[in-house]
Order: C-alpha cells, then structure tokens, then sequence
C-alpha cells in the first residue's frame, strides 16, 4: 500500500505548526538575545515550509510520484551510514566545514543530485550550517585543518 505523499505533507505541517504553537510558551533565556525557542522554531519552520511545498505539488500532479528504485534507497542509505560513521571518526582532524562538506558531497551524489550542484550545495549548506550553531547558538566546532583562517 502506497500512501499519497500529499497525506505525508499533510501530516507533518500539523506536526511542525504544533511544534511552532507549543514553543510561544518557552521562557526567554536571561541575559541571552536568543532563547530555547529559537532552534526548534527554526527547524519547526522549515518542516512547515517542505510540507505545505510537499502537498501543493503532490496536489497538483495528482498522482502520487514513483517511489526510487530499490538500488538507489539501498546505496543512499549506505552513504548515509557511513557518513555519520566518517563525521565521528575525522570531525576532531579535519574540522567540522571539511569534513560537513565531503559528507554533504557523498551524500549528495548518493541521491543522484546533478554533478553540477554538489560542491556548490554542500560547500554552502556547510557554511550555513557551521555560522549557525558557532555564531548564533555558540556551539564550539572544531576547525581542523583550517585552523589558521577562524573567524
């Protein structure tokens, strides 16, 4: 049985528009610009974002895609496995954006992402991601090699 992927959508933005309802309650931090809302809130957004992109396009091509052959969710999630197993093994070596971006590059190319966008997509996911928790959350990650051009 195959469940309508605008179903699947549906779903989810009920449960990041709770997650965003639920949140409003959270105390601000004292003496912090930022308080605990802002990560979930963050996250609680985006999922609102690529579930409501999910159901309007499911909608609209009115029927549900084709799921991935089977080859590509066994190799994809392989990569996604031995990512985490790499990122744990040479994050304290290489640095958090080196070895975020050759994970994201990995990755990228196991879901059969065009050549084209891989370094750029990970190389700016891994900025993006690296700025947000080492500048706004101040969550210390390593630099690794790049040790020498730290902001």
């Amino acid at each position: 049985m195959r469940i309508h992927d605008g179903l699947i959508g549906a779903v989810f933005l009920a449960l990041a528009l709770a997650v965003l309802w639920h949140i409003q309650d959270y105390p601000p931090a004292p003496g912090q610009p930022h308080g605990p809302a802002l990560f979930p809130g963050l996250i609680a957004a985006g999922l609102a974002a690529s579930s409501g992109l999910l159901v309007l396009t499911s909608f609209r091509a009115g029927a549900a895609p084709r799921a991935a052959p089977g080859e590509v969710r066994i190799t994809a999630f392989i990569a996604t496995v031995a990512s985490l197993v790499f990122y744990a093994l040479v994050v304290s070596r290489l640095g958090f954006l080196v070895t975020a971006s050759l994970m994201l590059c990995a990755l990228l190319a196991a879901y059969r992402v065009r050549a084209a966008r891989i370094i750029p997509i990970a190389v700016l996911a891994s900025l993006l991601v690296h700025t947000g928790f080492y500048k706004l959350l101040k969550v210390p990650l390593p630099w690794g090699v790049l040790q020498s051009v730290a902001w």
